[in-house]
């Protein structure tokens, strides 16, 4: 079986195993963080909606079926952190687009973006581009990044393609903040690089209420520290969290990696 087609199998197995999922309840229910402002809608619109759900079609939004959910630290702003309910399609095997959440109920606020790529396709960037794009290494080494309700075997498949992939975040809508509507310019989201930079109440409340263990998810990814490369970013906020940071293995920076083998 050829690489491409195999990676056709891997999505489809995938995609089958969060569909199915979803249909059954498996996935702990996320409530979002803030009401919007605005008033209750009115039958009028009640009626649209309806109309508009029989009639027009959603086929963009029908393959974003793949469900991942981690934390953000704002770039220019890393005290700021959020939870992060991810709904990706994947494109092709290099590239997914994905759509953000403050959670994953049917009334979730949708408060940013998110696209991801290879290393291959991030090696192709410009320089000044490469600055807006975040290592996903230690997101999924440290068991942070997870994938509700998929069996073991499925997720542990979807976290090893993406081992050194990167994203580009923006969020448009502080709603962790109770903020009523999206104010401000979009945030440029980053990853966490370091155990000890994010708040650890964050990811406690995540894992509480989706009834999972971080800690667990993270010994049983160590098998995946052998496929980690250095990655461009890893070092972008060193220092600059409200607690230090201690490095864990696999997650390096290509730039001190490349200075350590020059000396």
């Amino acid at each position: 079986m050829s690489v491409a087609k195999a990676g056709k199998c891997v999505r489809a197995v995938l995609a089958s195993a969060v569909i199915s999922c979803f249909s059954a309840g498996c996935t702990a229910d996320r409530e979002r963080s803030t009401e919007p402002a605005g008033a209750d809608t009115t039958t009028e619109t009640d009626v649209l909606r309806t109309g508009a759900a029989a009639l027009q079609t959603d086929a963009p939004l029908e393959g974003m079926n793949v469900y991942i959910v981690g934390f953000h630290p704002m770039k220019d702003d890393p005290g700021h952190q959020m939870e992060a309910h991810h709904f990706c399609r994947q494109v092709n095997e290099d590239f997914a687009q994905c759509a953000l959440f403050d959670g994953n109920t049917k009334d979730a606020n949708l408060n940013g973006i998110e696209y991801i790529i290879s290393e291959r396709l991030f090696e192709t960037l410009p320089q000044e581009e490469r600055k807006y794009w975040h290592p996903h290494n230690y997101e999924i080494l440290s068991g942070q990044l997870i994938a509700p309700g998929l069996p073991d075997l499925a997720s542990q498949e979807l976290m090893k393609n993406k081992m050194n992939s990167y994203g580009k975040t923006w969020h448009v809508w502080g709603t962790d903040r109770g903020e009523k509507l999206p104010f401000g310019e979009p945030m440029l989201a980053w990853s966490f690089n370091r155990d000890g930079e994010a708040r650890p109440d964050l990811v406690e409340r995540r894992d509480q209420a989706m009834s999972i263990d971080s800690k667990e998810i993270r010994r049983e990814r160590q098998n995946l520290v052998k496929l980690a490369r250095p990655q461009a970013g890893v070092d972008a906020l060193q220092g600059k969290f409200p607690r230090p940071g201690t490095p864990i293995p696999g997650v390096v920076d290509k730039g001190a990696a490349s200075r350590q083998s020059s000396d």
